[in-house]
């Protein structure tokens, strides 16, 4: 009679254990894990989105603004380098790989306005359509990054809330989990190209 009494009193135990385990981060804490690392996919696909539009835009500047080659030639160069320098799920805490990673964009960033501003000198280039679509898919990918960027760093919050906090905590030393790093640009607004106004007043 007592073994049959001590079966259930074992599975409530058992029960009660699962419960405070869930209670102590063992579930959340991945969770909030893979969240913040699916937008960090996003935001690197973002990125992604606007270096591949850098290409047709260097080209249709290059055909009719032949003497700003180094102006072209910085854009290409920041380009290579911005792609080049990427930053894997496994690396979201490392704050120095991701500062790299921010200094490459914020580089690119810059480059972009530089040439943008150049534009303004070159009235076929400002009323070409082709340059004109290109500007607004630039602008468009643009917000798509900082609005990537935002979502990120609000899941690396709540994850990095979850790690330091009682009783996700417990789950979070059990399970090895480190804080992530937030993402930072590496000057104010450094991730938005600057806003260029191709209007017919423009140029005023």
């Amino acid at each position: 009679m007592q073994t049959n009494r001590a079966h259930p009193i074992r599975i409530a135990a058992m029960a009660i254990m699962m419960l405070a385990l869930s209670a102590c981060g063992i579930n959340s804490i991945p969770t909030a894990e893979e969240a913040a690392k699916a937008r960090w996919a996003d935001v690197q696909a973002q990125y992604q989105r606007r270096a591949d539009l850098i290409p047709n835009l260097v080209a249709t500047v290059k055909g009719a603004a032949r003497a700003e080659q180094d102006t072209l030639t910085a854009v290409v160069e920041a380009r290579a380098k911005a792609t080049s320098i990427q930053v894997s799920a496994n690396e979201l805490g490392d704050t120095a790989r991701m500062a790299q990673f921010a200094a490459a964009q914020g580089a690119l960033s810059q480059s972009l306005g530089r040439l943008l501003a150049t534009v303004e000198a070159y009235p076929d280039i400002k009323f070409n359509q082709n340059f004109q679509d290109l500007q607004v898919q630039l602008e468009g990918t643009e917000n798509r990054i900082s609005t990537a960027i935002i979502k990120y760093n609000e899941a690396v919050q709540d994850y990095n809330t979850r790690v330091r906090t009682f009783p996700d905590m417990i789950g979070a030393a059990i399970r090895g989990a480190k804080p992530m790093a937030p993402y930072q640009a590496t000057s104010p607004n450094a991730d938005v190209a600057p806003t260029v106004d191709f209007g017919a007043d423009g140029a005023k």
